[in-house]
């Protein structure tokens, strides 16, 4: 297990490295700015799709939604956990590098200034990360006792908005909000969000009340209180976000 943990510190920092390094030879007229931000939104989108992959292998072959069981579903949390550390890092680098753009007066990347500004800006984005590598590693690799892979798939399909964000960011840096590509884009963002990110949960009620036949509105009165705490937990963030990709909708819709 450890070998994956390992494999996971080196392959997602490199990966930004590596296409950090293609974009600078090759595009030689982007700004650091530029090609810190597209490498940060490169990697956080392989790291989607691989997590939607292995969700989709996950759920479509756990036919009991508690008991069965599937090799990649801890595997994959291992190999991802250095993502969340990694994508924290990231996420300064690219706030450094704006930083650094707009004030060109000698202030250091490290000064405490540019860090509580980071910390304000992506607090909830840092408080994500956090939660899922110090609460839900240990939760999923250590205490859940082989129990609910089913739903960890469902968890991981969840990530199937996050390219759609990434390229939405990306159009935006260079001021393309006002293409077709921007808004057939957003629309592919907000259906996949609202499916895989809020309607991820409800379903996962409706699944297990099918599996047991219990409705699904009854289910929370029949599963441990901590579940349904956690999904809550888990699912604020999303409504949070969802607002925002709306009102950045209606934005967008009045400016035309």
């Amino acid at each position: 297990m450890w070998y994956l943990l390992a494999l996971g510190c080196l392959f997602f920092p490199s990966l930004f490295i590596l296409t950090r390094r293609f974009l600078q030879k090759n595009f030689p007229s982007l700004t650091e700015v530029d090609t810190v931000n597209i490498s940060v939104r490169f990697v956080s989108s392989v790291q989607a799709v691989m997590a939607t992959f292995a969700g989709f292998i996950i759920t479509s072959s756990c036919k009991h939604v508690m008991k069965d069981r599937h090799w990649i579903s801890t595997n994959y949390v291992v190999f991802a956990a250095p993502y969340m550390a990694y994508d924290i890092y990231a996420m300064y680098l690219s706030h450094w590098f704006k930083h650094k753009a707009k004030h060109r007066n000698g202030l250091k990347g490290s000064s405490p200034n540019i860090v509580m500004d980071f910390l304000k800006k992506n607090f909830l984005m840092v408080l994500h990360h956090l939660a899922l590598l110090l609460v839900c590693f240990p939760i999923i690799v250590y205490y859940r006792k082989g129990l609910g892979d089913f739903f960890l798939g469902c968890l991981f399909v969840a990530e199937l908005s996050t390219p759609f964000v990434s390229f939405a960011k990306i159009l935006k840096r260079f001021r393309k909000q006002n293409t077709l590509l921007y808004k057939v884009n957003g629309v592919i963002l907000l259906v996949t969000f609202f499916l895989c990110r809020i309607l991820v949960f409800p379903y996962m009620y409706w699944a297990y009340g099918k599996q047991y036949g219990i409705p699904a509105h009854l289910v929370p009165f029949h599963i441990p209180l901590h579940c349904t705490l956690g999904n809550a937990m888990l699912m604020a963030p999303q409504v949070y976000w969802l607002s925002l990709i709306i009102g950045k909708a209606g934005k967008t819709v009045k400016m035309e």
